[in-house]
């Protein structure tokens, strides 16, 4: 029975995770700066928004969950097209080769997307609850899940990102609009 629930919670925690693993490898591209420092912040932000999000989500209850399942995809779009449009922006302005190595997004910046890629983790919170599994231990397994390919993540993306510069902060930004309107037009359309 523990068996099987782990594996439960683990798969879910993977699916959890290949959103965040998406936008660190767009940040990686797209940030100068030390991999490891970069995958290790982006880690510990999409780590903990997606262990506390269960939490919240639980704390909601089922009535409230519908709502914020309703509007997760259109919050997710636009916090990710912002962010990514930015991205876009910066990489063709022509002060762009100047960077700025601040880790490339701000702390504001990073936790917006740490909200916008474990908003549907709040859902989760309300299913772990009802199928018995254990609330904080289901929480630990996702956020250490996604620490982990967050970091790793962003450590291939800062790899190929040295690679191609400019091009690779246009791409990053593409890519994280990409995953806003995939929630989106899920939402509208599946």
């Amino acid at each position: 029975m523990f068996m099987s629930q782990f594996l439960s919670v683990f798969l879910i925690a993977l699916s959890l995770a290949m959103d965040a693993m998406a936008v660190s490898v767009s940040v990686g591209l797209a940030c100068p700066g030390s991999a490891v420092r970069q995958g290790l912040r982006l880690g510990v932000w999409f780590g903990a928004f997606q262990f506390a999000m269960p939490l919240v989500g639980f704390a909601l209850g089922m009535a409230l969950s519908s709502l914020v399942e309703a509007a997760a995809p259109y919050i997710a779009f636009a916090l990710l097209a912002f962010i990514g449009g930015r991205m876009i922006w910066d990489a063709f302005r022509p002060e762009a080769g100047e960077a700025e190595d601040l880790s490339c997004l701000s702390n504001g910046k990073v936790c917006l997307l740490a909200v916008a890629t474990s908003i549907d983790a709040l859902a989760v919170g309300v299913g772990a609850s009802l199928m018995g599994m254990p609330l904080v231990a289901s929480c630990a397994v996702i956020g250490v899940t996604v620490f982990v390919l967050s970091f790793l993540g962003a450590v291939v993306g800062r790899l190929l990102g040295q690679r191609f510069n400019t091009w690779a902060q246009a791409a990053g930004g593409l890519v994280l609009v990409g995953i806003g309107l995939k929630f989106l037009l899920e939402k509208l359309f599946w």
